[in-house]
């Protein structure tokens, strides 16, 4: 196996011309068609449709798009390897984080931790959504992600870490999110809710919840900035719905109203994911471990506040 040919496949599908594929890869585009026949020859199998628009994969050459995505990048991780054998980890690590979860809350002190100790890998943090990390992670094109969620999903290992319940946070004024204690869910159905959208777990969670009450939540928002919904909050425009160690890294809960919601109690489950059929690099498994001690640390500090509230 050619593996210019599979690099060579994979820019032609992601520009979709075989023409522009030529002109990234600085190539004459009948010698980028020769390697295309080859790699048909060589699987037996139609690999792109061709057209005036451009081209399009086959359902097999789909499946060797994957493939060779994960191919190059284990090629690239064994030169990775040999480069730094004996030394310190070096090298690239991608890692992915929900937003609003205790994972996007460690982002900054992950890459500080980082930079410390093993200053020869260069860290990739990418803030999305669960379903684009977890394909992210199925394709190789990341290493390892923390986000909601516990399985099972094919081609990716579900490493449950914590189930956190969720709480009403808000102002104490104008968002109905004034008292003490717990607030059951029928409390909530009039209180105004800045919420991410429905791609999103927590939103997903919170739905189901309100759906099984037969109820509807009142949304007046939807927020995907974590910027945006800490301005939001303290303005009094709404209440969220937030875990406590989501809410704790991005709110000043101690100005805020926090209230568990009970009655059901709405639950989260938070993970760390990796691929299922490809093994972490040295560099990743470094920072691995280092993201599960930086957890362990905010789980030792997260009871003291809560006793403060």
């Amino acid at each position: 196996m050619d593996t210019r040919r599979l690099y060579s496949f994979i820019k032609i599908i992601d520009a979709g011309s075989i023409t522009r594929a030529a002109d990234i890869l600085h190539i004459a585009q009948p010698a980028l068609s020769q390697q295309l026949s080859a790699l048909e020859a060589q699987f037996g199998q139609q690999l792109l449709i061709r057209s005036k628009r451009g081209v399009a994969p086959t359902e097999a050459g789909r499946a060797l798009y994957r493939h060779a995505q994960l191919i190059l990048r284990q090629v690239d991780l064994a030169h990775a390897a040999v480069r730094v054998s004996g030394r310190a980890p070096a090298g690239s690590v991608s890692v992915g984080l929900a937003p609003y979860s205790l994972g996007a809350a460690l982002a900054l002190p992950l890459l500080k931790s980082v930079r410390e100790r093993y200053p020869d890998i260069l860290l990739h943090v990418n803030e999305n959504f669960g379903g684009v990390i977890s394909e992210a992670i199925m394709t190789g094109r990341m290493d390892m992600a923390f986000i909601y969620g516990a399985g099972p999903l094919r081609g990716v290992q579900f490493e449950h870490l914590r189930t956190e319940d969720l709480f009403l946070i808000g102002a104490e004024d104008g968002t109905g999110t004034h008292g003490e204690g717990d607030v059951s869910l029928h409390q909530l159905e009039r209180v105004p809710l800045l919420l991410p959208s429905r791609i999103h777990t927590i939103r997903q969670v919170v739905d189901a919840a309100f759906q099984q009450a037969s109820m509807e939540p009142t949304v007046v928002g939807e927020v995907e900035s974590a910027l945006t919904l800490v301005n939001a909050v303290d303005a009094g425009l709404g209440a969220t719905v937030l875990p406590w160690s989501a809410a704790r890294a991005i709110l000043d809960v101690r100005s805020l109203s926090v209230r568990r919601i009970v009655d059901p109690v709405i639950q989260v489950k938070l993970s760390l994911v990796m691929s299922d059929n490809q093994p972490l690099s040295e560099p990743a498994l470094a920072v691995h471990d280092l993201f599960l001690e930086l957890v362990r640390a905010f789980d030792d500090h997260s009871g003291e506040d809560k006793n403060h509230q």
